[in-house]
């Protein structure tokens, strides 16, 4: 019963295409983690909007690569990592509501990791 309800909650949240999304402050940083690339993101607050900078690499190794762009109020961006041909994309958001910017995590990494707990506790 607790895995029907499992698979049913994780087919809603993938219909709803929506995760959490959490509130970043001017100059902080946050952690990305989209497959097998690992970043940060940040901004700073510039007279043309909020100026978004995000910086990918898929190691330590590995020449990183820099996302910037400039919201304005009600604009969002979105850095999506494809997968394998029946899985799907990593996608990562970071959305301008008003004077706020929302970082909102992958989907399918969320997905993932739900489906994995799933296995492990039945």
């Amino acid at each position: 019963m607790t895995r029907r309800f499992t698979v049913f909650a994780m087919a809603l949240l993938a219909m709803t295409g929506t995760a959490a999304a959490s509130e970043l402050a001017p100059g902080n940083g946050h952690s990305i983690h989209l497959g097998h690339f690992n970043g940060a993101v940040y901004y700073t607050v510039e007279n043309d909007g909020y100026r978004v900078v995000t910086t990918l690499a898929s190691g330590a190794e590995a020449q990183p690569i820099r996302f910037v762009s400039t919201l304005g109020p009600g604009e969002r961006v979105m850095i999506s990592v494809p997968r394998a041909l029946s899985q799907p994309s990593v996608d990562f958001e970071i959305i301008r509501d008003g004077e706020v910017l929302l970082v909102q995590g992958p989907l399918a990494t969320l997905i993932d990791s739900m489906a994995t707990s799933a296995i492990y506790k039945e």
